[in-house]
């Protein structure tokens, strides 16, 4: 290269990276640069040699990795720990022969294993025997629709729905989770729902759209499949 291609196309970072990464014994044959190179240490501000920095960058990546096997072993930890309370809660369901006692056992377990404020539910359809409980009360059409529209639990905040009238503090709801009961799994979504459920919170992102609902669904059919004893 002469001198006006070299000033027309001056040597750029990545052609030095390039250069050095298809001449590995360059710092064979400079060592003493490696010795040379100073940098400014983002921690004391003071001056180190290129070994020292490189030994810090690793520590921070090794931090670093810490604390996401640390986020990992927590989260399998609660994992765990939620995994136990549904397992408990459903050998409560199948052990339960009081099925006129059923549903409030239903929400007080969910309401304390969980941690859920306020829990309630409606069913429609009962048998004669079961019409006379509080989640046999009459609701509105609009409700069983709106059940039966559910394809997966609705998280979101309170903008007035009637399931939170079903709840003993309505006024201190901000958000809540719709839970349709249904017969079959939690994936068909093509039977009418039977019921629905109600979680509330006064914390406004307790519940929210962008949260997963899978647990919930869980939970949903389980419970669904437990009060299928009362039709």
């Amino acid at each position: 290269m002469n001198h006006n291609d070299a000033m027309n196309n001056p040597i750029t970072e990545d052609d030095i990276a390039h250069y050095l990464s298809n001449t590995p014994d360059f710092f064979l044959r400079h060592a003493e640069l490696l010795a040379a190179v100073q940098f400014t240490s983002p921690h004391s501000n003071r001056t180190v040699g290129l070994q020292e920095r490189q030994a810090e960058m690793l520590r921070e990546k090794i931090k670093a990795l810490e604390h996401r096997i640390m986020d990992m072993i927590r989260h399998g930890s609660e994992n765990v720990m939620l995994s136990d309370k549904v397992l408990r809660w459903a050998r409560s369901l199948l052990t339960t022969t009081d099925l006129h006692a059923l549903p409030a056992a239903i929400e007080h377990d969910i309401q304390t294993q969980f941690s859920v404020p306020q829990v309630g539910m409606r069913l429609w359809g009962v048998a004669p025997e079961f019409s006379g409980l509080t989640v046999a009360t009459e609701v509105s059409d609009d409700a069983r629709v709106f059940a039966s529209s559910l394809m997966e639990p609705f998280c979101g905040l309170n903008t007035g729905f009637e399931a939170v009238s079903w709840l003993q503090d309505p006024a201190t709801v901000s958000s809540l989770a719709l839970i349709p009961l249904r017969g079959g799994s939690a994936a068909d979504g093509m039977q009418p729902a039977f019921g629905m459920l109600v979680l509330a919170s006064p914390d406004a992102h307790r519940f929210h759209s962008g949260m997963g609902t899978d647990f919930l669904a869980r939970l949903g059919e389980l419970a669904s499949a437990a009060l299928s004893r009362l039709k």
